[in-house]
């Protein structure tokens, strides 16, 4: 698991169920989903399987940015499509959890902002305005899914990638790519 920068005191042995305080990537249909893929491709991540991201929260809950602001939601509205959960490959303490889990929450409301796939691609297109893009990628007034899933782990003290990445710079095709293939 290259790229984790996790705590290692972690719960010993790996869960199979998904914990409050783990994360998921989801595959996205319809336009939405669509116009994500075209956004992680102009970002460098192809055209990635997992177009969304979404942090556990306990009780049969997510929270997840959504177009009009971070919702608490049900999980099971993700029920009818596959589902690649952090569960048992990024170690947490359970205060480490419950921290998380206090974050997710804190951010419910907060606007989404696809503007960042545009500052994130001109980054990665080397365009004019390097230290502007880095604070509005950076700035958690505003957030994309998988920026929303790394701040709520960077609040709780878990970084999930040492790779030298601008804070906020993070896609679901990189928190698909950090958890891995749990089939493999």
């Amino acid at each position: 698991m290259s790229g984790l920068a996790a705590s290692t005191d972690s719960l010993s042995a790996p869960r199979s169920e998904p914990q409050p305080g783990d994360f998921a990537v989801v595959r996205m249909g319809g336009r939405g989903g669509h116009l994500i893929r075209i956004g992680q491709w102009l970002n460098g991540d192809g055209f990635a399987d997992f177009e969304h991201a979404f942090v556990h929260v306990g009780n049969g809950e997510l929270v997840e940015a959504q177009p009009g602001g971070a919702e608490l939601r049900p999980l099971s509205v993700y029920d009818d499509r596959p589902i690649r959960w952090s569960t048992g490959r990024i170690p947490l303490t359970g205060e480490q959890r419950r921290a998380v889990v206090a974050a997710a929450r804190g951010y419910i409301g907060t606007p989404y902002s696809v503007a960042d796939y545009f500052a994130m691609a001109a980054l990665r297109f080397h365009l004019p305005g390097g230290p502007l893009l880095r604070r509005y990628v950076a700035d958690s007034r505003h957030m994309i899914c998988s920026q929303l899933v790394d701040q709520c782990y960077w609040d709780a003290g878990v970084h999930l990638f040492n790779d030298g990445r601008w804070p906020g710079y993070v896609t679901p095709a990189d928190l698909a790519a950090l958890i891995g293939d749990p089939s493999a």
